[in-house]
């Protein structure tokens, strides 16, 4: 039967676009499909959202042609401390230090908004002939056989291709109607995002102080700038959620000190909830789930979106192999070589942040004083701290060649 794409993508946010990008450079032709209109996801406006692009993601933006358009926009991480604190009192005497001239390759990481990695995202589609964007486009059915699968949208239109990939996020609709078992908890927490303007200079340091109810950290944005990711319990959230500026503001300058003077909000706020979701399989016949759509974790590292970017390289890798051998692209053999390489990783770094999360929001007598020694200790030497860095550069582990910074 005839195909209209090798492979449909489901979902416009950040991982669908870099995948569709991916699979192009591989030769192969995608249709991807947005439920939001253009407008709505090239909207410029600051909404406060940002993410800390590891080296890893940023080296795949770089072969794909994408990070020119972002780079201006970045903000380098030179230095991360890390400590135990209480709102409104001094933090612990032990805590981490990260310096990224201890790393080889460069900067561990880099904060981008939100607004601009989906703008080079979207322009790097339109400029990309092998991608169909249609937006507004909602997947109202699918249904797969030995030949390929069928994709029905909610105009009427039929779709066929080799592979569905559900980027669709953590409540992924795909997913379940594919009937995917999920597995997870909820935190109790919630995160509260914004972003603030500050009078003093960050000079490119991150915070992350771990407090009773959450993490809480400050991220450096260009400028005079910085992104505020917090967690706190769901009721407390939810108060603060509903306090005016002037008391929101109270309510950070009570956590964060006044390390950076007089603070202002830039942009919108954000709550969500926070809970652990990790889908049982990632692939079905014809289907495979990357980033949210497959593991939604702890924001606690940071890491949500450089996992997603490494499932949609390594699924786009798997893909585009098994095409140059002559092989059914979407064939549940290749699909399950997708699973096996980042099943594993994912749940392993799923748990890792659930576990640390679980250590450090609490206010344990015995437990507080004996974790901060233990952090202190465990990045005191140099072999140490470059282990954790690398971790969080994202350069451990198989990694997909736009990992590595190689084309496909």
């Amino acid at each position: 039967m005839s195909k209209d794409a090798d492979v449909i993508i489901v979902g416009g946010g950040l991982n669908g676009p870099a995948l569709a990008l991916a699979l192009a450079q591989g030769g192969l032709r995608t249709i991807l499909c947005d439920a939001l209109p253009p407008e709505t996801r090239a909207d410029p406006e600051f909404d406060g959202r940002a993410y800390a692009l590891s080296l890893g993601s940023r080296r795949m933006l770089e072969a794909l042609g994408v990070w020119p358009r972002v780079a201006p926009h970045a903000q380098i991480v030179r230095e991360v401390t890390v400590t135990d604190a209480r709102p409104g009192a001094a933090p612990s005497p032990f805590f981490a230090h990260f310096d990224h001239a201890e790393m080889d390759e460069g900067p561990v990481s880099q904060i981008v908004e939100d607004r601009f990695l989906r703008a080079a995202l979207l322009e790097a589609m339109a400029r990309e002939p092998l991608i169909d964007h249609r937006a507004p486009a909602r997947v109202t059915g699918f249904a797969a056989d030995d030949a390929g699968i069928e994709v029905r949208l909610d105009d009427g239109t039929a779709l066929r291709a080799d592979l569905l990939a559900a980027c669709d996020g953590r409540d992924s609709p795909i997913a379940r109607a594919a009937g995917v078992n999920r597995v997870g908890w909820d935190y109790g927490q919630s995160g509260l995002v914004c972003a603030i303007e500050h009078e003093r200079p960050h000079g490119g340091r991150a915070w992350q102080q771990f407090l009773p109810a959450g993490p809480f950290a400050v991220l450096p944005l260009p400028g005079d700038r910085s992104s505020i990711v917090w967690s706190e319990r769901r009721d407390e959230a939810a108060r603060i959620a509903a306090l005016p500026d002037a008391a929101y503001l109270d309510e950070l300058r009570a956590r964060m000190g006044g390390f950076l003077g007089r603070i202002a909000l830039a942009g919108k706020r954000y709550a969500y909830p926070l809970r652990l979701s990790l889908a049982e399989e990632y692939v079905r016949p014809r289907l495979a789930l990357v980033g949210d759509a497959a593991h939604g974790v702890h924001p606690i590292a940071g890491q949500g979106l450089n996992l997603g970017l490494k499932d949609a390289a390594a699924l786009a890798q798997v893909v585009v192999e098994a095409r140059r051998r002559g092989e059914d692209a979407g064939s549940f053999a290749a699909l399950e070589r997708y699973q096996r390489w980042r099943r594993f990783d994912d749940t392993l770094a799923a748990f890792g942040f659930d576990l640390t999360n679980r250590l450090f929001s609490n206010d344990g007598p015995l437990l507080r004083p004996a974790r901060d020694v233990g952090m202190a200790l465990a990045t005191a030497f140099a072999p140490a701290r470059r282990f954790f860095m690398r971790q969080a550069a994202g350069l451990s582990g198989e990694l997909p060649r736009l990992m590595e910074g190689r084309p496909l």
